[in-house]
């Protein structure tokens, strides 16, 4: 059962009502535990909730009214504006495409209504026929809590699949009647109480050469920057990799004091400290604290103790305390928002996948960067041909992908040209649960597409909505802490500038994160931005299991995922008795474990949203 502990410090949440007389009861329901409401023109409850102040905003003229809700610097005064030209919810295209920050957009138009997210998933919209009406939400638990929606098994076994479950079977919600947008939709709820997704957003052509595309991105980027640290006298921000560090650098423009966190691994190659201690000698209005890596929780450490919420399995609760001990010292410090670096990798780095539609436009330059990236790897030849010059298109990749979950792992030298690494389940997956989620893959190769016509955009929008899903949680579990995190990089207008730069220009072997480096010039110190490395966590993850293991083993006690059929807790308690097997990858156990910690967190919910 869905819920939220009755306390002042619960998570934001929001539900939108159609404008119809059919949402009586269910308002009358959700206003046990709304504490704010916003009706329609008509007078009818339209959105109820509890949000913290200030993010939300609202214009109206006539019978139209419009909300924005999230970080943005969108006034009353231009939402009615745009409000009186308003005749439709395709008329709010405009609106949204000019939109700085991240926020949800909602609209109510003489009696239809257009509820609208974000590119990433940092902003989600939910669905669920709910008696005679489609009622949206930006939480899949609020719904399960109006439906009295039991978890749905099927989807919980999917997210066992390591690294993750594929595009569409990733963001499908685990509850039984609640659905998600896809990315790029919006969802219409007409006068009768029906609701319908309607395609408004498509990944730009990447035909930008990166002079024109580094300006680009370099405004975009400053402005999401800008909008969150306009009129604050203090904001956080970590300063670790070249993505934190051009974040931040754009943060001490804003005349604001900015107070820059960096972690020091344990891992010996970890080389983040020396790096930032450069960027805050060439910056001002800079206060710079390091965190010993002795200091720095481990991976695993704290999960008994966690008991945040989430509204579905998040990979950050497997160590709670890890990623809270930043946030918690920077509010201590009374910063009200902390910046950070999360999408970079999956938009500046790239994926080497755009390879194989770039042989068959630019074949000179793609044997030139197919070289390079082989090399790194190194990329067997055999299976480097392959997937160059396989034209199957995403529907077969995912059928193959269904047919070979229980294979052994890909090596870490397996080429990255294809529509994604083909997901495993972990050896402790009960048969049941194997051709379960083997039913779910099939089902959807039958009639998906993939997020963009080209395999490197594709795969780089997967990545983005898998990472900024779990940071949409990550920053819930920040605010019980006091503070908004919040990711510039995973704004629409900033994604939209990435994609655009040709995958020549910014995906490429020979110069690390190009786009960043060229758009940042005069704004990260000259020294900053000739770091070609990044820290990426397996030290910590398995030292974490060593010293965690006695947490470890107690999830494998009275296992519900065993409970439900989904595992084998004699084969997981084995496994965590010991040092992983050569043939697991270090993070074999994530899933598993905030799968394990999220059926348990719901147990202990003491007041559920009213059905």
């Amino acid at each position: 059962m869905a819920g939220f502990r009755d306390s002042e410090e619960g998570p934001d949440w929001f539900v939108v009502l159609p404008d119809c007389a059919s949402t009586v009861r269910i308002s009358a329901a959700l206003r046990h535990r709304a504490i704010q409401e916003v009706s329609h023109p008509s007078g009818r409850p339209w959105l109820l909730g509890h949000w913290s102040p200030g993010i939300v905003t609202v214009g109206e003229a006539g019978q139209v009214k419009v909300a924005v809700v999230g970080e943005h610097a969108v006034t009353a005064d231009r939402l009615t504006t745009a409000a009186d030209r308003i005749d439709t919810v395709a008329d709010l295209d405009e609106l949204a495409r000019g939109m700085v920050g991240s926020a949800h957009l909602v609209a109510s138009v003489s009696g239809r209504v257009r509820v609208q997210g974000g590119v990433s998933g940092v902003r989600r919209v939910f669905h669920a026929r709910i008696g005679d009406a489609t009622v949206a939400a930006d939480r899949a638990d609020v719904l399960a809590g109006l439906l009295d929606a039991e978890v749905d098994e099927q989807r919980l076994a999917a997210r066992l699949l390591n690294p993750l479950a594929p595009h569409p079977l990733a963001g499908e919600p685990v509850w039984r009647g609640v659905s998600a947008l896809q990315i790029g939709r919006y969802l219409v709820l007409d006068a009768e109480g029906r609701g319908r997704p309607v395609a408004w957003w498509a990944p730009p052509e990447p035909v930008v050469p990166m002079a024109e595309g580094a300006r680009a991105f370099r405004d975009a980027l400053s402005a999401a920057v800008e909008v969150r640290v306009r009129g604050r006298d203090l904001v956080s921000c970590d300063l670790g990799g070249l993505d934190s560090t051009s974040v931040c650098a754009l943060a001490t423009r804003g005349g604001a004091e900015v107070l820059a966190y960096t972690a020091d691994g344990l891992d010996p190659l970890c080389d983040d400290v020396t790096w930032a201690r450069r960027t805050v000698a060439g910056l001002r209005h800079v206060d710079h604290h390091i965190i010993a890596g002795d200091q720095l929780p481990m991976v695993y450490e704290g999960i008994r103790d966690a008991d945040d919420l989430f509204d579905e399995p998040c990979p950050a609760a497997m160590h709670p305390s890890r990623c809270l001990l930043i946030p918690r010292l920077a509010a201590a410090r009374g910063s009200p928002l902390h910046l950070t670096g999360f999408g970079g990798d999956e938009l500046l780095a790239g994926s080497p996948a755009h390879l194989h539609t770039m042989m068959r436009t630019h074949p000179r330059t793609a044997m030139r960067n197919l070289r390079g990236f082989a090399t790194q790897g190194p990329w067997p030849y055999r299976e480097t041909l392959r997937q160059l010059w396989d034209n199957s298109a995403y529907r077969a990749w995912l059928i193959r992908a269904g047919d070979r979950l229980t294979a052994d792992p890909p090596p870490l030298e397996t080429p990255a040209l294809d529509w994604g690494t083909p997901p495993r389940l972990p050896p402790w997956a009960t048969p049941d649960a194997v051709e379960a989620v083997r039913e779910l893959i099939r089902s959807a190769a039958r009639t998906t597409e993939p997020l963009a016509e080209r395999r490197g955009q594709h795969v780089e929008l997967e990545a983005m909505g898998s990472n900024s899903r779990m940071f949409r949680q990550v920053g819930q579990m920040a605010a019980r802490a006091g503070l908004t995190l919040t990711a510039p990089y995973y704004d629409d207008r900033v994604i939209e500038a990435g994609l655009a730069v040709r995958p020549q220009d910014r995906v490429t072997p020979w110069q690390y994160k190009p786009l960043i480096v060229e758009a940042m010039r005069g704004i990260v110190p000259d020294g900053s931005l000739t770091r070609r490395t990044k820290d990426e966590g397996s030290y910590e993850a398995e030292v974490g299991m060593r010293e965690q293991r006695a947490e470890l083993l107690a999830l494998c006690e009275d296992s519900r995922l065993a409970g439900l059929g989904l595992i084998d807790a004699d084969v997981l308690r084995e496994t965590c008795s010991r040092p992983l097997s050569p043939a697991l990858p270090f993070d074999a156990l994530y899933q598993t474990v905030v799968c394990e910690m999220w059926l348990r967190t719901l147990e202990t919910a003491t007041t559920t949203v009213p059905g």
